[in-house]
């Protein structure tokens, strides 16, 4: 395995595979589980809104990805998949720039999914890392599911039907990558000896990793209960900072503290200048200032960031016509880059007899 750095980001590739040094077209999705939070803007939205620029990027709601995990629930993916589409359009993903659509609406993934699993070795499946640890870790979920085990094909035929050079992943989903550049790499070799391969196979754009942690110092998460929503009230945030935890050292405010032992701090990392860490960092240690003064110099960094995103929040959602005509487009555009595709891969497998 070989990596490059490319626009800020981590190209890995395999070191047998010779690929142009400027990905082309971008394919990421987000699972509409939940609302999103800074967490999912500080480690997904801020890298898209980056390639967005250069790139021809495709951007998708995973909603048959939400129903690996949240199949007894379906009413979660309806209640959240418009919210999660807003939230992308308040924070400046631009669909005049990227191509916005839902999973779904473009059925051309199930069928090239389909197609796949027909080639695709069972032992592939079964030895990606996030299966048997999303088993243990989503232990109050019956994930025994055949869409469970074949999500990650899902996610190679999403991939692979807009012909993507490139994926923004975490390290985490780097071996989702590398399957994908095996099914291709497959799918070229049964079916296309002797001519030009069908499906690139895409690389790994390891996005730099999101630093901002939860409220209590764990990773911001949902099931945590420690996060900061896109969609919620500053009135929200606010009463949230305040009542952050802090260094438990610190129980008067004459007491001095360890501003690396404080969850309150990190968010400094992320978001104050380092003429206020330096500030944050000697008002702690010698008891020069108290937590509230700590909170609220991070307050106003925060409020100057969502508020302007809850205004085009607030704007978008007052015109849910508006969001679905975009998404519609979106739609329609990535349907008819899929459809090309498929006419391929159907000629390909000698399936051009079909009416």
């Amino acid at each position: 395995m070989q990596s490059f750095k490319f626009r800020g980001f981590f190209v890995t590739q395999n070191s047998n595979t010779s690929i142009e040094t400027k990905p082309k077209r971008i394919l990421s999705g987000m699972r509409s589980t939940g609302n999103l939070h800074l967490g999912h803007y500080k480690g997904v939205l801020e890298n898209w809104l980056k390639l967005q620029e250069t790139e021809n990027c495709f951007f998708f709601a995973a909603d048959w990805h939400a129903l690996t995990t949240h199949y007894a629930t379906p009413e979660i993916v309806k209640e959240t998949i418009w919210g999660m589409l807003t939230d992308w359009l308040a924070v400046g993903i631009d669909p005049d720039k990227s191509t916005l659509f839902i999973q779904s609406e473009v059925p051309e993934h199930a069928e090239l999914h389909l197609l796949f699993s027909f080639m695709t070795p069972l032992s592939w499946l079964e030895r990606v890392p996030t299966y048997k640890d999303q088993i243990e870790q989503l232990k109050e979920k019956d994930l025994g599911t055949y869409g469970f085990l074949g999500y990650p094909l899902l996610q190679s035929a999403d991939i692979l039907i807009y012909r993507a050079d490139a994926v923004p992943v975490g390290e985490d989903q780097v071996p989702h990558i590398e399957l994908t550049r095996e099914v291709a790499r497959r799918f070229n070799h049964l079916y296309r000896q002797g001519k030009p391969p069908l499906f690139p196979e895409p690389q790994s754009l390891l996005m730099p990793a999101s630093k901002l942690p939860g409220l209590d110092g764990r990773k911001m998460s949902k099931s945590y209960n420690n996060t900061i929503e896109l969609s919620e009230t500053w009135k929200v945030t606010e009463k949230k900072i305040k009542q952050m935890p802090t260094d438990p050292a610190r129980m008067l405010r004459t007491d001095a503290g360890t501003p690396e032992k404080c969850p309150v701090w990190d968010f400094h990392k992320v978001y104050s200048t380092e003429e206020e860490r330096q500030w944050v960092q000697e008002g702690c240690t010698t008891a020069g200032i108290g937590c509230v003064d700590c909170k609220g110099c991070l307050l106003s960094h925060l409020k100057d960031e969502l508020e302007p995103i809850r205004e085009r929040r607030a704007d978008i959602a007052s015109r849910p016509d508006d969001l679905r005509d975009i998404i519609k487009v979106g739609n329609e555009r990535a349907r008819l880059e899929a459809s090309r595709t498929m006419e391929k891969v159907r000629k390909t497998l000698k399936m051009d007899y079909r009416v």
